[in-house]
């Protein structure tokens, strides 16, 4: 049999924001530590597609809850479907983003 009807093993937890390295104010674009910099920016990425794969997985869900419950999914497949939406309603799909020193820059994330 498969283990669509198994109970899920998904911890629940938040991970703290991760460092940001910001461009100096030189006006050239030039990172202040470029290591940092290409650090912070490659974990952003690896952010980015956590968030994806959470959505996806969250969305695999709601479809086996339909598909398992048919008629009844109205009232049996509620939790599926909340879940799924708080996640994807929240900015950037619940992604962890950094501390910005200006809130209003989101580098097009």
């Amino acid at each position: 049999m498969t283990d669509m009807y198994d109970e899920k093993k998904v911890p629940e937890f938040s991970l703290p924001p991760y460092p940001h390295e910001d461009h100096s104010e030189d006006g050239l674009g030039r990172a202040k530590n470029p290591v940092k910099y290409l650090q912070s920016i490659e974990q952003r990425a690896r952010e980015r597609q956590v968030a994806y794969e959470t959505v996806r997985l969250l969305r695999r869900d709601v479809i086996e809850c339909y598909r398992k419950e048919g008629v009844n999914h109205y009232e049996n497949c509620k939790a599926p479907v909340e879940k799924y939406a708080r996640v994807v309603l929240k900015r950037d799909v619940g992604q962890v983003n950094p501390e910005y020193k200006d809130e209003k820059k989101n580098y097009g994330f």
